[in-house]
């Protein structure tokens, strides 16, 4: 099965924000009131704030094909693009999801390679990413590609206060 990874550019900008409020919901859903979720959907995937991001030299998202559709999508972010202070040699992957009908298909580590990749390019020392202290799955998956927790901060789903745990690598 080929799987092509695209760089987003504007022009991609509706397919950017279907798949991320479709993904977000699909991983969140469960856990969160559909006010908090809602709330957190308008804020953080509107089309402004999307297209802003899209624009924004230290920060890149790419889309990852699979049956002829977008099955997933990276956002990674350098220097002042990145959600914390973590420093010049470090690379964020803030985004990174797959639709639930592509899981367990490989597409979660050829999106992270991708980031391992751009950040060897860029010469980064560490790459880093926020992950939900309740996401059992996917801190599983960190810890299996080398990650390693440093640290935990606030993330807002609305006005609901959750923890996301930092964890990084060593490049």
């Amino acid at each position: 099965m080929h799987m092509p990874l695209i760089k987003c550019t504007p022009e991609h900008l509706p397919e950017l924000q279907a798949i991320s409020r479709e993904t977000f919901t699909e991983t969140f859903k469960e856990q969160n009131s559909p006010e908090h979720l809602n709330a957190y959907l308008e804020k953080a995937y509107n089309q402004e704030q999307l297209a802003l991001e899209l624009a924004n030299p230290e920060s890149r998202f790419y889309f990852v094909h699979s049956d002829d559709e977008v099955a997933g999508y990276l956002k990674i972010n350098v220097g002042e693009a990145q959600s914390e202070k973590m420093g010049a040699d470090s690379l964020e992957v803030e985004r990174i999801y797959v639709k639930k009908k592509f899981h367990k298909k490989g597409l979660g580590k050829l999106l992270l390679e991708k980031a391992f990749d751009v950040a060897a390019e860029l010469e980064k020392k560490k790459v880093w990413l926020g992950v939900w202290e309740h996401n059992e799955n996917a801190i599983a998956f960190y810890k299996k590609k080398g990650f390693v927790q440093t640290g935990a901060h606030p993330f807002y789903m609305g006005d609901d206060k959750q923890i996301d745990l930092i964890m990084t690598k060593t490049m």
